[in-house]
């Protein structure tokens, strides 16, 4: 029995980065409209925009990235839905995609439509 107690260490912490550099740069991204909806949105316990000490959401505008920390389980995937759900409300969806450059990172592109264009061309 004192082995349970004893594997009772501190909470799982996760660290997740959201790089949104690429829209950001030509104007068209909004990091402190992200940032805000992301506190909005998140739920923690069944309740949004209700973090308190489990989850907070940190900016850093010199590299345009989000860092999300949490004390709590929380899903990488979780993170990859709300900021889906942003581009969608903001009809950048078209456009951006939500890829997974790393295992704690997430990168905001475009799509390549440069390339598609040149294909459907050829095929004439």
């Amino acid at each position: 029995m004192p082995k349970a107690a004893a594997s009772k260490g501190p909470a799982v912490k996760h660290k997740f980065i959201i790089d949104y550099s690429k829209p950001a740069s030509d104007g068209v991204f909004d990091g402190a409209d992200f940032e805000k909806y992301l506190h909005d949105r998140i739920k923690v316990e069944g309740k949004a925009g209700q973090l308190g000490e489990a989850v907070k959401i940190a900016r850093d505008n010199t590299n345009n990235k989000i860092t999300v920390s949490s004390n709590i389980p929380f899903s990488k995937r979780y993170l990859k839905y709300l900021t889906k759900k942003f581009l969608k409300k903001n009809s950048l969806r078209d456009w951006i995609r939500v890829v997974a450059s790393s295992k704690d990172i997430y990168q905001l592109r475009f799509y390549n439509i440069a390339g598609a264009g040149e294909e459907e061309e050829e095929e004439e």
